[in-house]
């Protein structure tokens, strides 16, 4: 199994998180997985939002899934799905959500990916947000995408 790279981003405000998901947003593509890990406020559906808007290219009412456990939206190389598994007891019931298949075809950011269970993609970016100071700590560790690692050095 290859090593992840991991970064360690400060990002001091709601720009800096908002610029960290442009960037991600003009490098993934259908077929990739991003899990995203943080305590409740940390700004998962924040990055989401921001990665989901720059992907579309408009200002796009992008409302967290809590409560509708996914939401889609249409983008010109594929489907964007936004997933918060937060209220998930059990991981057979991401089958009935059909994010298993989604994982292959579309552009995937999911919110507590620890209730995947085995389910989760193996080669994912992983995101963990922590609140840091006034702002957050963004790591992020690929393993199946070095030429997306490479764009945070840029």
């Amino acid at each position: 199994m290859v090593q992840p790279k991991c970064h360690s981003l400060f990002l001091p405000s709601e720009e800096a998180t908002d610029a960290l998901g442009q960037m991600m947003a003009s490098h993934l593509v259908p077929g990739d997985t991003v899990l995203l890990t943080g305590p409740i406020g940390a700004g998962k559906s924040h990055l989401s939002r921001a990665i989901i808007r720059a992907r579309l290219g408009r200002m796009e009412d992008v409302p967290s899934p809590t409560f509708t456990l996914v939401q889609t939206y249409e983008d010109p190389a594929g489907e964007i799905w936004h997933a918060d598994l937060y209220r998930l007891s059990h991981p057979d019931e991401v089958l009935e959500l059909g994010l298993e298949d989604a994982f292959a075809t579309a552009i995937c950011l999911v919110e507590w990916p620890e209730r995947l269970g085995a389910y989760a993609p193996q080669n994912a970016i992983r995101l963990s947000l922590t609140p840091e100071d006034e702002g957050r700590r963004a790591t992020v560790c690929f393993s199946g995408r070095p030429e997306l690692a490479g764009a945070l050095d840029a």
